[in-house]
């Protein structure tokens, strides 16, 4: 088995290693004058089973070329199998059409990674379950449920009081799973409107929040507007505390300094995303690592075994 890493996470690719206890492969991923990409595999990969780390976050374009290139110098390396390990899945929210005249990207990204010579694809928590269906060869999609209920437990007193919040309609599912591996806590939905890309409003919340500390649940925070406004709303309606667990922090432009004039007591995101200098000063931004769960999922991969294990 080898581990080859693209530029995006090179601390989670990292700490995936040495779970895993094996050394990353030795390569160069590298930029022309130009700003072409260019990879140069230093090691022997014929016949091996390759996992290929790299999260199409920002720059997202060049992340993804990235990873096509990489996939590319693997086949032609004769690699036995090339797994693309996207521990987040740009495009994602491009799942449908919202409109007329617009585009299906992240069905584009699964073609391209797909067609550039992926035999399998390891990601975690999708924005939409049926990004799965938009790839032709297997797909993995890891939850990260257990790993932030862990923590959760560690940092928050289990008890009636605790509720988990949902900060809209759509990750209900989601919500509804991390309540159950609390001790089947108890559930509220925020009702919000998007008026546009990035921006949205609290329109009511479903469930009754007085005298209970919540905690929002959600896969993806990007510009935090949705966390922060559901926050403010929970407040309001009576609240104790509020915080929020996300599991890929893109946390674009001015999000780390939304969240710290928020009414958020802390914002827990994944390492999936490598973190900007902007985030990593924000005080109330803590990262739980997902590399245990990665290097586990690959670990099964490479031996054969189960890896819906993971989430019983």
């Amino acid at each position: 088995m080898k581990l080859l890493s693209g530029n995006s996470n090179r601390t989670l690719s990292q700490a995936i290693a040495e779970y895993l206890d094996m050394p990353l492969t030795r390569a160069q991923v590298r930029r022309f004058a130009d700003l072409e990409v260019f990879v140069t595999i230093d090691e022997n990969v014929r016949g091996e089973d390759v996992f290929v780390i790299q999260s199409t976050s920002y720059p997202a374009n060049d992340n993804l070329m990235e990873l096509l290139i990489c996939i590319d110098a693997l086949k032609r390396a004769s690699g036995k199998r090339i797994t693309a390990v996207l521990p987040y899945f740009g495009y994602a929210r491009q799942d449908r059409k919202t409109g007329g005249r617009t585009p299906i990207s992240a069905k584009l990204v699964a073609n391209l990674i797909t067609r550039a010579g992926a035999d399998r694809v390891l990601t975690m928590d999708l924005h939409a379950g049926q990004i799965q269906g938009f790839f032709d060869i297997p797909t993995d999609n890891l939850l990260p449920s257990r790993l932030l209920a862990d923590d959760i437990r560690r940092h928050y007193k289990l008890g009636p009081d605790l509720m988990i919040v949902s900060p809209d309609v759509g990750g209900v599912v989601r919500a509804r799973a991390l309540a159950k591996r609390l001790e089947d806590a108890d559930l509220a939905i925020v009702d919000k409107r998007r008026s546009g890309p990035g921006q949205s409003e609290v329109m009511n919340i479903i469930g009754d929040v007085s005298g209970r500390r919540c905690i929002l649940f959600d896969d993806i925070a990007d510009s935090a507007g949705t966390l922060c406004n559901a926050a403010a709303a929970l407040v309001a309606q009576g609240a104790t505390s509020v915080s929020a667990y996300v599991t890929h922090g893109v946390l674009s432009g001015a999000a780390p300094d939304r969240v710290a004039n928020s009414a958020l007591t802390e914002l827990v995101v994944t390492d999936s995303i490598e973190a900007s200098d902007p985030v990593k000063a924000c005080a109330k931004i803590r990262y739980v690592s997902c590399a245990p769960l990665i290097g586990e999922a690959i670990r099964r991969i490479a031996n054969e075994e189960s890896v819906s294990k993971l989430f019983d």
